[in-house]
């Protein structure tokens, strides 16, 4: 199986998407067009300050100019307008580019929310949780980090240059003849960098996949005893980021090593162009020093400038993950004209592997409207890759999943959610109040019909207890529900959104005995009318349904009803002896306290 990925963008969908998000953003233009002013105003003040040194030293020499406390308060002025206009255009750069970056993050996510569960688990969710928090924290990081040096440096070192002719000409010779070095760096840096840096990102989100991969599927991991495996190969992920990062870095020397000599090229110039302007009395020694603390000052513009190219190559490697969710999303899935809901699913010939060997195999089952069909076996059997299956979050290597006649794949949004609802062990209570979290399922529900689904699910004894009622905060801003509550909301939901088919992948494992009875009568109350198909952890739920599968290495090995199972004496048989055995052993350790 070819797993899609999620693109990176091109430079054009950048920088097309970029001006897409500026448009976005009201009154960005002329905002902008402020703060390059101000950037500008701030570094030509900034240069008048080693001009006004320089006629310091003349009036030190003795060849005369402004006094001294005009040049004082002169001095004083520059430093504080050009700060202040350097601050403040800054401010509405990092303004402008916040709320681009806020947008980014809310279109890819609002892109990978559209999408079909299917696709976004083929692209691979390390991928896009890496690049929805890595990649956002790095572009920010990036732009913070650079954008005030960015603009500084470079308004700074264009006010030089002309700040330069006004003083000589010839002083012009100094950035013309140090600046193919740095463009010879810089070329040799932009051609090496780009690629290592999307590599160094590209190892985080492979990193990010096998780190989720261990942790989503630990009981597989355990049942296989593979822990030994998931962790050399997070191990050797995590050794390949290492590699990717250290030759990014190993670029960014070079780079430094190669300004050093430029650094000194530019100097030596300087001096001996000012001893000659000096000796021909073209020039006096006030002018002279000023130039020479301009290009001084030059210095630091343009090592910064080529120092942020380096945040800058990691923060762009980062954009163009971003823009890639956005700007290249795969297709949602149209309407497929599906026909009406009846809760009829079927598994024909299904075969299904993750990369290394069949999950499950030549899987053949029908679910008739309103039958329950439970499904036990060893962790590791392929049960929850069943119902993940059936559930349409996987699309199978062979054979085909249908729901009402229609490839369960082929559905989109509207027609899933009308036919299918599934409902695991690990529930989300969303934060917000308790009327938030169960509208989701459905946003034009009335309170009376909220507090029947609670009722329903037998949630009214911790309900009626709530300070607040449905207005009562809930999740990770306010309460926080223990597992049986959570489940039963996620129940309560189910039952709100009214679907034909329930998937319920071992809903009531968490339970424990003290919440096991609330849980199960919850659970009878969702799959009651409706097709079912339930992933038993306990195996008194798998007794009371129409058919009950017994799961073994990926295959079916056994289907009937429970006596039909047990009469066989099969496996089903010796899960049920071991089970009950158990059950009356705690039961008597019970007793005995």
């Amino acid at each position: 199986m070819t797993a899609l990925r999620f693109p990176v963008a091109t430079s054009g969908q950048v920088w097309r998407e970029a001006r897409h998000q500026l448009r976005r953003i009201p009154r960005a233009r002329p905002t902008f067009l402020v703060a390059v002013a101000l950037l500008a105003l701030g570094a030509y003040a900034g240069v008048l300050i080693p001009q006004l040194l320089g006629q310091i030293v003349d009036l030190v020499l003795g060849e005369g100019g402004a006094p001294l406390w005009a040049i004082g308060v002169a001095l004083v002025s520059a430093a504080l307008i050009g700060a202040a206009m350097s601050a403040y255009g800054f401010y509405l750069i990092a303004r402008l580019s916040e709320r681009v970056i806020a947008n980014l993050r809310e279109d890819m996510v609002g892109t990978a929310l559209g999408l079909p569960t299917h696709r976004v688990e083929d692209a691979g969710a390390g991928d896009l949780v890496s690049r929805s928090t890595d990649d956002v924290a790095e572009l920010s990081t990036a732009v913070t980090q650079t954008l005030r040096t960015l603009s500084t440096s470079l308004f700074s070192i264009i006010a030089t240059v002309l700040a330069l002719l006004t003083v000589d000409w010839q002083f012009l010779a100094v950035p013309l003849l140090v600046a193919p070095a740095y463009y010879l760096a810089a070329r040799r840096y932009l051609a090496r960098a780009p690629g290592r840096y999307a590599l160094e990102r590209a190892t985080a989100a492979e990193r990010a996949r096998h780190v989720l991969e261990s942790i989503r599927g630990r009981e597989t991991v355990r049942a296989f005893a593979m822990e030994e495996r998931m962790y050399t190969s997070i191990e050797n992920a995590s050794w390949r980021g290492v590699l990717a990062g250290i030759r990014a870095r190993t670029t960014m020397l070079l780079l430094n090593v190669s300004m050093l000599v430029a650094e000194f090229l530019m100097l030596a110039i300087a001096l001996l162009m000012g001893y000659r302007l000096v000796t021909t009395g073209a020039l006096t020694v006030g002018a002279v020093t000023g130039a020479l603390l301009m290009i001084i000052r030059l210095r630091g513009p343009l090592n910064s400038f080529m120092r942020v190219l380096d945040v800058i190559q990691s923060g762009y490697a980062s954009l163009a993950r971003i823009v890639g969710v956005i700007s290249d999303p795969l297709a949602p899935v149209p309407d497929a004209g599906a026909a009406p809901p009846a809760g009829l699913a079927e598994m024909r010939g299904v075969s299904f592997s993750y990369g290394s060997g069949w999950a499950v195999r030549e899987i053949d089952l029908t679910l008739h409207p309103g039958e329950t069909v439970a499904v036990v076996g060893a962790s590791g059997a392929g049960k929850t890759t069943v119902a993940a299956l059936l559930a349409g979050l996987r699309v199978p290597d062979e054979g085909e999943v249908l729901v009402d006649g229609s490839p369960v794949s082929s559905l989109s949004d509207s027609e899933r959610v009308a036919r299918l609802a599934m409902v695991s062990q690990e529930v989300h209570v969303f934060s917000g109040t308790l009327r938030e979290d169960l509208t989701l399922a459905r946003p034009d529900a009335t309170d009376e019909e909220l507090l029947a689904v609670l009722d329903e699910v037998h949630a009214r004894a911790w309900f009626d207890r709530l300070p607040q009622g449905l207005d009562t905060v809930v999740g990770a801003r306010g309460m926080h529900p223990d597992p049986v509550a959570a489940q039963q909301l996620a129940l309560a939901r189910v039952l709100l959104l009214d679907p034909a088919i329930v998937i319920m992948d071992e809903a009531t494992a968490e339970a424990g005995s003290a919440g096991a009875s609330a849980l199960d009568a919850a659970a009878e109350a969702v799959i009651r009318n409706r097709t079912a198909l339930v992933v038993a952890h306990r195996l008194d739920q798998a007794s009371r349904a129409h058919t009950i599968l017994v799961m073994d290495g990926g295959r079916i090995v056994e289907r009937g009803t429970h006596q039909e199972l047990l009469t066989r004496g099969g496996i089903y048989d010796r899960l049920w002896s071991a089970w009950t055995t158990g059950r009356r052993e705690a039961a008597g350790a019970e007793d005995g306290l």
